[in-house]
């Protein structure tokens, strides 16, 4: 298994952690392939391809992590960091957000 330091894993490997935690969770709850395919509304191919090479859609990823009751965690994935002291935080209310890109 890999190991789960997120700073230091690729996006190959990150794919390959997801995966290997999807297929577990799925086995935890006693689910067969094809009746996690099934309840979340994706092919079975797709969550075969999903747990064998880490490449799934957004969409489909959302549809299985509902299906294993795990969507929530999903809410605070790219939340904004929070302020760690006072200043930080008057320092964040005080930048507007760019409405385009720079670089």
């Amino acid at each position: 298994m890999l190991t789960s330091i997120p700073a230091l894993l690729t996006p190959p490997e990150t794919e390959q952690l997801l995966a290997e935690r999807f297929k577990t969770l799925r086995l935890q709850a006693g689910y067969k392939r094809t009746t996690l395919a099934a309840r979340a509304g994706v092919s079975p191919a797709s969550l075969k391809r999903f747990e064998t090479t880490g490449q799934v859609s957004l969409k489909n990823l959302l549809r299985l992590a509902h299906a294993l009751g795990r969507l929530p965690e999903f809410a605070d994935l790219l939340a904004p960091q929070e302020a760690r002291s006072l200043a930080e935080l008057k320092e964040m209310s005080r930048q507007d957000t760019p409405k385009r890109g720079r670089i």
